[in-house]
């Protein structure tokens, strides 16, 4: 009798295949990684009883898939596997779920196991029994009806505006910020994530960005604020001869009340915190967060002013000054207190900087006012009251046969520039203030995702200068599109109500949108997507997944199992190896080439994630979200020069993080352990860059 397995396999379209008994091998190794943390002898072992009972059972007949799955799922429970098989049977059935999502949706989007299981948790509409009453499909259809509705109001066809809409987010070119995803087309209707609300120097003012705060954080955005107009702990307060607390007092209540509400139960309140380096707080501010209890929803930046940098330059002091009156107070030495930022940062990634005069330097309408403060990740710097809508290009999807296509990208830009101008007139705003200098300004800000996944499918490293100028040359590609078509939006609606004034007034005949690019962090949008996160890098190749509902998933980067088997060295022993800290740098068998593009964020010198973010920063109207990933074994040296490189190359802030500064966090990688086993773990919704619950508000 011939073996079947010199034979046929039947696929689930019909095809027969060559039975490769490898397959089930790595896909029960897999199963017991993810539940047992076994090594590949027992993947082996349970293998070759399948491949004997399938001989036996299939001499004279062609098997299928599930035959042989069934087959492997009978073997694991008679061998007392019961845990293995539960966790083969399970990702199973999601890989069915998804065969059939992938069929309601038509486009055939590559939707991934773990980007369902972010749908089904966060996105998807439910009914008051909190029963899911919609598909991807209808997801993607609400947000993009709701969108495209606007253009009635200008004559244009929102029909022919919906399917293209809808077309670019079902084949996950370009997604909108979380909250349009939540709540266009329902009653809540809320699409901004990003928000700067004013804090003045009085009780009533406090307390009512307080509720200002709740109002918008229950509906799924975050929150920036200024508390430098605050007077100093131990200051005078004439009106009822007491003293005052101080900023950071008074941020422990913004923080309670964003614990308590919880953004809405959909996903957490965050918040951003800046108080300029020249208040006389500045010391306390600095290290508030030295305490991991206190202060948890916010991220704290300094916001380093030009008389600073230029003490810091030479050495010297500059002045504390009492913003109740403008009054110099005390010197400290610039040096000292850039040290003591940095010690900090080193310690727990917090406080970020932010270069506040150079943010103003780019303010598109300083006729208006001074920015103070951005929203919760930094790249968004906003005046007070105003909100922004963001969007990301999954540049994965724009590279074609190892090359970009450039038409393409330009088709998606245009019409994300559509989109996002369209959002802020089907907004509904949470305050009246918000909504005027919001429709005054139309601040959008398109960014991307997927760029280390670009750069791997060009076959460049990250950490290099052809990865650089390739930056550089497709954020300035976007930037010049989005303007083009923010012009033409433009002489046909009108420019954004505060142009005249603005710095864009001498350079074009009409403008939409006083901004139109930034790169934010993409967050959950980006697992949705099935990309990178922003222009962060990898974090890691093959790692565990901690899924939402309690289940673990062993994951791998998919183009770098592709080229294993490509270029003939997958195992899945291989992969376990490389789960053990993320790498591929130091596992065997795998080609140097292929290490050499296959970098993660903690291969790469921290230098090069600052000189990635100043190559976008060049051509955006914002600021860039990137988060300088330190080893655990850095220096608060290490810090002090990230800062002085961010300065340098006119980033508009920079963020670090040294990884196990803290004591949770979403990613275990490299020396810090996983929390389970010995492999590299990320939470359901980790994508990239900062690898705790406290960094910044995801897009």
């Amino acid at each position: 009798m011939t073996s079947m397995f010199s034979g046929k396999i039947r696929k689930r379209d019909g095809r027969l295949v060559d039975f490769d008994a490898d397959r089930i091998k790595n896909a029960v190794h897999k199963a017991f990684l993810a539940v047992e943390l076994g090594d590949g002898e027992k993947a082996a072992e349970i293998t070759r009883e399948v491949v004997t009972l399938m001989e036996e059972k299939f001499a004279t007949q062609t098997p299928s898939v599930e035959d042989a799955q069934d087959t492997v799922i009978a073997v694991l429970r008679r061998g007392g596997y019961v845990k293995v098989a539960l966790a083969y049977e399970d990702f199973r059935r999601k890989k069915e779920e998804l065969r059939k999502l992938r069929g309601l949706l038509g486009v055939q989007p590559k939707l991934t196991v773990n980007a369902i299981e972010v749908l089904n948790a966060r996105y998807l509409l439910r009914d008051e029994q909190e029963n899911i009453v919609e598909t991807p499909t209808q997801l993607f259809e609400r947000v993009a009806k709701a969108i495209a509705q606007v253009d009635a109001a200008f004559g244009d066809d929102p029909l022919t505006s919906g399917k293209v809409f809808y077309d670019m987010m079902a084949k996950l070119e370009f997604l909108p910020n979380t909250p349009t995803l939540f709540n266009a087309g329902t009653r809540i209707g809320q699409l901004s994530a990003c928000f700067v609300l004013p804090v003045e120097d009085s009780l009533s003012s406090i307390f009512a960005a307080v509720k200002n705060m709740a109002l918008i954080e229950q509906t799924g955005g975050g929150v920036g604020f200024d508390f430098s107009r605050l007077r100093p702990k131990g200051d005078l307060v004439r009106s009822t001869k007491g003293v005052a607390s101080g900023p950071v007092s008074f941020m422990r209540v913004f923080d309670t009340a964003t614990e308590v509400i919880k953004a809405g139960g959909k996903r957490r309140g965050a918040m951003m915190a800046i108080l300029r380096v020249d208040h006389p707080d500045i010391l306390e501010f600095i290290t508030a967060k030295q305490n991991p209890t206190l202060l948890t929803n916010f991220n704290v930046s300094v916001a380093a002013t030009d008389p600073f940098l230029n003490a810091l330059q030479s050495d010297g002091n500059y002045w504390l000054v009492n913003p109740r009156n403008n009054q110099k107070v005390k010197q400290l030495n610039a040096r000292e207190v850039w040290q003591i930022i940095a010690h900090s940062a080193w310690a727990n990634g917090d406080p970020g900087v932010v270069f506040i005069d150079e943010i103003n330097r780019h303010n598109p309408t300083p006729q208006v006012g001074k920015i103070a403060a951005t929203n919760p990740c930094g790249e968004l710097p906003l005046l007070p009251y105003e909100s922004c809508n963001l969007g990301s290009v999954n540049l994965s999807k724009i590279v074609e046969q190892k090359s970009v296509n450039w038409d393409k990208l330009r088709q998606t830009v245009r019409n994300a520039v559509h989109f996002l101008d369209n959002v802020i007139d089907a907004n509904s705003y949470p305050l009246k203030e918000i909504n005027d200098i919001t429709k005054a300004n139309r601040k959008i800000g398109l960014g991307v995702m997927g760029y280390a996944d670009m750069l791997i499918m060009l076959g460049v490293p990250y950490d290099s200068d052809e990865a650089l100028k390739l930056g550089e040359q497709v954020m300035a590609f976007i930037e010049e599109e989005a303007h083009t078509k923010s012009v033409e939006i433009a002489q046909k609606r009108g420019s954004f109500p505060n142009f005249k004034g603005s710095l864009w007034e001498a350079k074009y005949p009409a403008l939409r949108n006083a901004t139109v690019t930034s790169v934010a962090p993409t967050g959950t949008i980006s697992i949705i997507a099935g990309c990178s996160s922003g222009i962060e890098p990898l974090f890691a190749i093959s790692f565990m997944r901690n899924v939402l509902g309690g289940a673990r998933l062993f994951e791998t980067h998919p183009l770098f199992e592709e080229t294993a088997k490509r270029r003939g060295f997958y195992s899945a022993e291989l992969l376990a190896e490389i789960a053990r800290t993320g790498s591929v740098q130091k596992a065997g068998g795998v080609p140097e080439d292929v290490k050499r593009v296959f970098v993660t964020a903690l291969d790469i010198a921290p230098q090069w994630h600052v000189r990635m973010q100043a190559a976008f920063q060049r051509s955006t109207d914002n600021a860039v979200s990137k988060t300088v990933n330190l080893p655990n074994d850095a220096t608060d040296g290490d810090v002090r020069e990230i800062y002085d490189l961010a300065w340098r190359l006119k980033c508009k802030g920079v963020t670090v993080f040294r990884y196990g500064s803290k004591p949770e966090q979403v990613l275990y990688i490299g020396e810090v352990k996983a929390k389970e086993g010995s492999f590299v773990s990320a939470q359901a919704e980790y994508a990239g860059g900062c690898p705790t619950r406290n960094c910044p508000f995801p897009a």
